[in-house]
């Protein structure tokens, strides 16, 4: 019996897409969380904690029993501004 309530107090989640070229507060908490590799799976314990941080990213993680809908553009990520020596050159 107590090995059942302690499955029920736990999430399982798993690191869908990777973090490289994320903001530095998303990796950190993609790290927090304890994953390490893609499409590793953790069993994290069901707190208010745990919850607002896979709801964070909820677009790089999927959490068992709920559907993963994977991101169609990806607004996390670090937008930088294109080079402009070429228009420099006059080409």
């Amino acid at each position: 019996m107590a090995k059942a309530k302690a499955d029920s107090k736990t999430l399982k989640a798993t690191l869908m897409k990777s973090s490289i070229g994320a903001k530095p507060q998303i990796k950190a908490t993609v790290e927090s969380l304890g994953f390490r590799r893609m499409h590793q799976t953790r069993e994290l314990p069901d707190n208010p904690a745990v919850r607002g941080m896979l709801k964070a990213v909820n677009f790089l993680v999927a959490v068992e029993g709920e559907p993963y809908i994977r991101p169609k553009r990806s607004r996390y990520k670090i937008w930088r501004a294109r080079s402009t020596k070429k228009h420099k050159r006059g080409n």
